[in-house]
């Protein structure tokens, strides 16, 4: 299987602009700019390549953990997964340093030691995961 994305910019990269588009639609001519990128804490002014990182690694941990708990005849009433992707400037430019990843999930007759083991082997083996092989990944999960 094999998806796409576009981005189309113009002008130099302070003061330039861009927009974004999925195969899906999700995003349609969809603004982002080096203020939403690296100026904006917010993130009120538009989304940048991070956001979409962190949307990306926060899904597909979610969905291989959902499989890994129905696999273990626990499925999940509910997981909620939030990727808070680092970008950190260094000598010579911007760097991804890492994505650290937070769960709670409400899954009823797991034990606690049983999720924790779930949701780091989903951690470590989501195929996200894999492809940031080059940055510290971490996990913050607790069971409600």
């Amino acid at each position: 299987m094999k998806r796409h994305a576009t981005a189309n910019w113009s002008g130099a990269l302070a003061d330039g602009k861009g927009t974004l588009d999925t195969q899906s639609g999700a995003l349609s001519s969809h603004g982002y700019s080096f203020k939403s990128r690296f100026e904006d804490e917010s993130g009120k002014s538009g989304t940048n390549p991070e956001e979409l990182l962190g949307a990306s690694h926060a899904g597909c941990f979610a969905m291989a953990l959902s499989h890994a708990l129905a696999e273990n005849g626990t499925p999940a009433e509910n997981l909620e997964a939030r990727a808070v992707v680092t970008v950190e400037l260094i000598e010579g430019g911007f760097e991804v340093k890492s994505s650290a990843l937070t769960l709670t999930g409400k899954v009823p007759g797991i034990e606690e030691a049983k999720f924790l083991e779930l949701a780091n082997d989903a951690k470590a083996n989501c195929p996200i995961s894999k492809a940031l092989g080059a940055i510290e990944i971490t996990l913050d999960a607790k069971l409600v």
